[in-house]
C-alpha cells in the first residue's frame, strides 16, 4: 500500500496540483490585499466611508453586557449580535470577481500560446509524399 501511495504522489498531476494550490493561496492573498487595501477604500470613499467592509445592519437587539463599539461590525459580530454584514459580502464578492478575471486572463493567454504552437504547418500528407516518391522513381532510369 505504501508503494502505491508513493507512486500516486510521484505522479506529475499530483505534484502540479500541489504547486497550483500553494501558488493559488499566495495569489489569493495578493488579490485580497489589492481589494482590501487599494480598491475597497476608494469604493468606500465614494460611498461616504473609508472602510466599506464595516457597512452592516443590526438585525436584532445588542446582547446585554456588550462593552464594545456599537458602530463596529467586528465588535458586534464578536459579541454574537445578529448582524447583516453586507459591506463585507460586497468586499468578498469584488475579491472573487478580480481573482476570477485574473485567472481568466491567465487561461486565455495560455490558450493563445498553445494555439500558436499548433498553427505551424504540418507539412505534406502521406499521400503527397508517396506521390513524390513514385514520381521520383519514374524519372530515374
Amino acid at each position: 500500500m505504501f508503494g502505491e501511495f508513493k507512486a500516486f504522489i510521484a505522479r506529475g498531476n499530483v505534484l502540479d496540483l500541489a504547486v497550483a494550490v500553494i501558488i493559488g493561496a499566495a495569489f489569493a492573498t495578493i488579490v485580497a490585499s489589492l481589494t482590501g487595501d487599494i480598491i475597497m477604500p476608494v469604493v468606500g470613499f465614494v460611498f461616504g466611508g473609508m472602510d466599506f467592509a464595516s457597512y452592516f445592519c443590526v438585525l436584532g437587539p445588542i446582547p446585554e453586557g456588550f462593552q464594545g463599539d456599537p458602530n463596529s461590525y467586528t465588535d458586534l459580530k464578536a459579541a454574537g449580535a445578529a448582524v447583516n454584514g453586507w459591506g463585507q459580502f460586497v468586499t468578498v464578492l469584488i475579491n472573487f470577481l478580480i481573482l476570477a478575471f485574473v485567472i481568466f486572463l491567465i487561461v486565455h493567454y495560455a490558450n493563445r500560446v498553445l494555439k500558436r504552437g499548433e498553427e505551424t504547418p504540418a507539412g505534406p500528407t502521406e499521400a503527397e509524399l508517396l506521390t513524390e516518391i513514385r514520381d521520383e522513381l519514374r524519372r530515374r532510369p
